[in-house]
């Protein structure tokens, strides 16, 4: 069995090279099929892990209390909001945010709008946030309403131009403070850039943007399975304070964006995985074509094999290895071709593109099957010809 599957393949060999231009419009079907099944997904699985990363700087376990209020109550007070983690021991750190956009100037320079944050010193822990150079806001700062900041990589860079800001002055809407620090580098989430903003203390920003209250809570949660039970805790004790009303907050859970996205992505990518199957298939009625041309082209020889002992399971095995090694060789060019386009891809038109090898080798199974699937057909009718029939074909 083994000689003759080796002649199976020499044969079929010999047949595909003596025919290079058939043997390549043959195997293009599946070729761009399983190129395009591969890029697909790489392009699908690639966005999926730009996503994930962009949430994961956010932090999977945060949740983020927004207060939209009704009537005259259209904040939370920053007694209510440090008192919100109160009896919910899940609750690892809270931090509330008073937020607004400033112009920010450094003596003479250009002035540029950047986002102000007003901060507690629980910052840095919640949103893993920490400074690079200098010191954080401290207990201090907030008590005593310093005129303090820390700057974000960006800002810094574009006010000192490479030189030490520490200790320097700069103005937020014209009013002076110090720097105290640089944050470190965390590069852009879903809500923009962190690196183009000024942390203040937080009773300053409220004085600063003239806001008595705070509109933002930013709470990080022990582990990540404890994160419904939480919400439905802050939902009870909001719902209280706003006394039923509650349409005034709502709850931003970053493990539920996580989740959709990635179900998005994975419902698009199994669209995208199924057109291009279609084209596999498509590729594979190809092969069988050629394979029933290819018979009949080689009637004579298949008579003449017969007439000299040849079996019907020896034709219909050459003639099956033959399509197999067609849908094959497109198979694994079609790879090739899969991983330049991502290099192309992600390396001159920043699309993110992840291949998986699992595609990759299911992508080649299903061509070696297409193969196979497509070439019993033309095989069967190769090897159910009779030798005196075939013989007298021309």
């Amino acid at each position: 069995m083994g000689v003759k599957l080796s002649q199976g393949f020499k044969m079929s060999w010999h047949s595909i090279r003596s025919n290079k231009l058939r043997t390549f419009l043959s195997m293009l079907g599946i070729l761009i099929g399983v190129a395009t099944v591969i890029s697909l997904m790489a392009m699908g699985q690639g966005s999926s892990n730009a996503v994930e990363q962009s949430l994961q700087s956010l932090g999977t376990n945060q949740l983020s209390v927004n207060i939209m209020g009704r009537g005259s109550q259209t904040t939370l007070t920053l007694e209510d909001a440090i008192h919100l983690a109160d009896d919910i021991p899940d609750i690892e750190g809270l931090a509330p945010i008073v937020s607004g956009s400033a112009t920010v100037k450094n003596g003479t320079t250009e002035s540029a709008s950047v986002t102000v944050e007003g901060i507690t010193p629980e910052y840095e822990q919640v949103k893993d946030f920490r400074n690079q150079s200098g010191r954080y806001i401290v207990p201090l700062d907030v008590t005593g309403y310093s005129r303090v900041a820390l700057l974000g990589v960006d800002t810094a860079a574009e006010l000192f131009k490479g030189a030490d800001p520490i200790g320097q002055t700069i103005l937020l809407d014209g009013a002076r403070f110090k720097v105290v620090g640089v944050l470190e580098s965390k590069g852009s989430s879903l809500g923009g850039s962190n690196d183009e903003k000024v942390l203040i203390p937080i009773t300053t920003a409220q004085r600063m943007f003239q806001s008595a209250g705070v509109r933002s809570v930013n709470i990080k949660v022990s582990q990540e399975e404890r994160m419904s039970v939480v919400v439905d805790q802050l939902n009870e004790k909001l719902t209280k304070l706003f006394r039923g009303n509650t349409n005034s907050f709502n709850i931003f859970n970053q493990q539920d964006v996580k989740e959709t996205m990635s179900s998005i992505t994975k419902t698009l990518s199994t669209m995208m995985a199924g057109v291009a199957g279609i084209s596999l298939i498509i590729g594979g009625i190809g092969i069988m074509n050629i394979m029933l041309v290819s018979v009949t082209e080689r009637t004579r020889e298949i008579g003449i094999r017969k007439s000299l002992g040849a079996k019907k399971r020896d034709i219909l095995l050459q003639f099956l290895i033959e399509s197999v090694v067609l849908s094959g060789l497109g198979g694994l060019t079609g790879i090739g071709l899969a991983y330049g386009a991502c290099f192309a891809m992600t390396h001159f038109l920043s699309v993110a593109t992840a291949i998986q090898v699992d595609i990759v080798i299911y992508a080649f199974a299903f061509s070696a099957i297409i193969g196979i699937v497509f070439g019993i057909f033309p095989a069967n009718k190769a090897a159910s010809l009779k030798p005196v029939e075939a013989l007298r074909h021309d």
